[in-house]
């Protein structure tokens, strides 16, 4: 098939997503599994499963990035493609009600989906806003942490993602990702197909890519952490086709530097590294 364009790209994730919030299908055709099942095996605990209402978590993730988060109470968070809202909850219950948990997702079901979610749980500082996470529906410098879990290697357009986290970023801001990454290049076939690109394979940047990106937009401390026992429940997703020789789930994080002013990055210079 011909390269898909970066607008199609969305369009397929959007109508995926969208029947993965309505239960018109399982979930996406790879990366998932019955929601507890999957997090069970990516890092999730008991205690954080229960801590959610029936119907928020669909098993979409890939690991689990409350776990390098180290969200304090108070703190602001982002939930970058948040889903029916599984992290959005965990992270409200560890800010507390002084903190706050903004969800962005592009698709409207799942928006429903989680604003419904957080009203059975009656958590008031959780909100959700329908956007996509290129172009991101928050201020500059409000964020204290932000979070994603298997969301950015559906984006086409990954280097504005991580621009757009580091400007909504506060200083000292951090990233807590899990993702999933390539260990090798894909085959052409597999670059191209809609199935592995919908199911968190085929978009998957390399390790050395993303470094290069998040210390582009000005993020230090980066750190991409490749986890190569997920490579059995890749395996999982697309049985018999291999995938796991060439991608892997990782936790990616990165901290917004304090004093941005010494930052030369086009990020925090205005656009003039020079």
């Amino acid at each position: 098939m011909d390269e898909l364009s970066k607008d199609r790209v969305r369009e397929v994730v959007r109508e995926q997503y969208g029947a993965a919030a309505r239960g018109d299908v399982g979930c996406a055709p790879s990366c998932c599994a019955p929601g507890p099942a999957i997090s069970a095996a990516l890092g999730y605990s008991e205690e954080e499963m229960s801590a959610v209402p029936e119907g928020a978590n669909l098993g979409l993730g890939c690991g689990n990035p409350q776990a390098i988060a180290a969200l304090r109470e108070g703190e602001t968070v982002l939930d970058l493609g948040s889903g029916a809202g599984f992290d959005a909850i965990l992270a409200a219950r560890r800010v507390g009600a002084k903190g706050h948990v903004i969800g962005v997702d592009m698709t409207p079901d799942m928006i429903s989906k989680a604003r419904a979610n957080v009203e059975r749980v009656g958590l008031t500082q959780v909100e959700f806003r329908l956007g996509e996470i290129e172009r991101l529906p928050v201020a500059d410098d409000t964020v204290d942490v932000v979070l994603s879990n298997c969301v950015i290697n559906l984006s086409p357009d990954k280097e504005s993602v991580f621009r757009e986290t580091f400007r909504v970023l506060k200083p000292g801001g951090r990233l807590a990702i899990a993702d999933v990454v390539a260990t090798a290049d894909m085959p052409p076939e597999l670059a191209n197909d809609v199935a592995a690109l919908t199911g968190c394979v085929a978009g998957a940047a390399r390790i050395e890519l993303i470094e290069a990106w998040l210390r582009g937009v000005g993020f230090v401390d980066v750190k991409v952490s490749p986890k190569e026992e997920s490579r059995a429940v890749i395996a999982e997703w697309f049985p018999g086709g291999g995938l796991e020789r060439f991608v892997v789930s990782a936790t990616i994080e990165g901290v917004k530097p304090s004093d941005t002013t010494s930052c030369c990055a086009p990020a925090c210079c205005g656009g003039d590294a020079s």
